[in-house]
C-alpha cells in the first residue's frame, strides 16, 4: 500500500487553465457547485439556484474546496483515489493527482499549497503539495478518519477518527500527532468558533456537539440534539457550519431529517428545520441569509431562509449528494 504514495500526476495539457496567478476568473459567480458521491458528479446551480449543468467527474466525489484565488475547485474522489482540480470559469478538469488512498475530506493550510486529507480506508492523513502533487507528510489515526480543518493561523490540524472516537492534533511546525483527544461515538466534522477558542465537532452516534478548548485540548462542553418526535438513534448530526459572527451554529442531523439552529453562547438549540432526507452537507452564503443543506437519501438540496427559518426551495441535484461550494 504505501507503494501508492509514490504520486503519479496526470496534468492535462490544458496551457489556457493551468495555475496562473492574479485575480480569479470567475469571481463572484454565485455558481453553486454539489458533489455527488453515487452519480460521480458536480452539479451547478445558478444564482437562481436551477440546475445548469452537471458534470462527470473520477469516482466518489466527496470533499471539496476552492483554491484561494477561487478558480479552481479540488475534489477528493475515494474511489479513484484521486485529487482532482477543476476550473471554476469552465468546469473543466485541470490537473489530478493519482494514488491518494480513499481521499474523503481534506482543509488547505493557509500557505494555499498545503492539503491534509483524511484517508478513510488507511487510518492516516497525508499532506500533498497541491501545485506538485508531491506528498510530504503521513500522520497515523484511528480507523475511517474524516473531517479535517487547519486553523487560520496554521499552526495546527485537527482530524477526526470515526471508528476510534477520537480527534487527533497535528503540530504543523514538528510535523506530528501531539495529542489525541477522546470524543463521543463517531465525531465527523469541525466548525471553529471565530476568536479560535472553541473546536465544535459533532459526533454522530451520540446526536451531539462537542466543544473543545483549543489552548488547553480539553472538552468544555456539548450540546445535544433532540427533535421533537425523532428516537435518539435517529438523531445522527454530521457536518456543522457556524456564522461569521459566532453566534449561531447549523448542524445537519443526519437520519432525524432536520437542520437544528444552535445558539453559540447559551450553548442551546434555539430550532429545528425540517429538511430533506438524511441531511449531512452544509453551506451557507457569504451574507448567510441562504443555507444550502445536501440531503444524502432524497438526492436533492434544500436551500432555507435563514431568517426566517423555513424551507425557500427543494432542488434535485445527483445521488447522494455530499459537499456543496459557493462561487461568491
Amino acid at each position: 500500500m504505501k507503494a501508492l504514495y509514490k504520486t503519479r500526476i496526470a496534468a492535462l495539457a490544458l496551457p489556457m487553465i493551468i495555475w496562473l496567478g492574479g485575480a480569479p476568473a470567475s469571481a463572484g459567480t454565485g455558481l453553486v457547485f454539489v458533489s455527488n458521491e453515487r452519480s460521480s458528479q458536480l452539479t451547478v446551480l445558478d444564482q437562481s439556484d436551477t440546475v445548469i449543468k452537471q458534470i462527470k467527474t473520477c469516482a466518489r466525489p466527496r470533499g471539496m474546496r476552492f483554491t484561494p484565488d477561487h478558480a479552481k475547485i479540488v475534489v477528493a474522489c475515494g474511489s479513484d483515489n484521486t485529487i482532482a482540480l477543476y476550473d471554476v470559469a469552465t468546469q473543466k478538469l485541470v490537473k489530478r493527482f493519482r494514488d491518494i488512498p480513499d481521499p474523503e475530506t481534506f482543509d488547505l493550510h493557509p500557505n494555499g499549497k498545503d492539503l491534509y486529507i483524511s484517508n478513510e480506508d488507511d487510518s492516516e492523513a497525508t499532506l500533498i503539495d497541491i501545485e506538485t502533487g508531491q506528498v510530504k507528510g503521513h500522520f497515523p489515526t484511528g480507523p475511517e478518519p474524516e473531517g479535517v480543518l487547519v486553523t487560520p493561523d496554521g499552526k495546527l490540524v485537527f482530524v477526526t477518527s470515526e471508528a476510534a472516537n477520537l480527534v487527533h492534533v497535528i503540530d504543523v511546525a514538528t510535523q506530528k500527532v501531539v495529542k489525541d483527544i477522546i470524543t463521543a461515538t463517531r465525531p465527523r466534522r469541525f466548525a471553529l468558533t471565530p476568536d479560535g477558542k472553541e473546536l465544535w465537532v459533532s459526533c454522530e452516534m451520540s446526536g451531539l456537539v462537542e466543544i473543545i478548548d483549543t489552548a488547553t485540548l480539553t472538552e468544555i462542553g456539548r450540546v445535544e440534539f433532540q427533535p421533537k418526535g425523532m428516537r435518539k438513534e435517529e438523531v445522527t448530526p454530521v457536518d456543522i457550519t457556524m456564522t461569521a459572527s459566532g453566534k449561531t451554529l447549523y448542524a445537519a442531523l443526519g437520519r432525524a431529517n432536520h437542520v437544528a439552529v444552535v445558539d453559540v453562547a447559551k450553548r442551546a438549540v434555539s430550532d429545528y428545520i425540517l429538511v430533506g432526507k438524511r441531511p449531512w452537507g452544509l453551506r451557507l452564503t457569504k451574507d448567510e441569509k441562504k443555507l444550502y443543506v445536501a440531503n444524502g437519501l432524497s438526492d436533492d438540496l434544500s436551500i432555507i431562509d435563514t431568517s426566517s427559518g423555513k424551507v425557500l426551495k427543494s432542488v434535485p441535484v445527483g445521488i447522494v449528494p455530499y459537499g456543496i461550494l459557493i462561487d461568491e
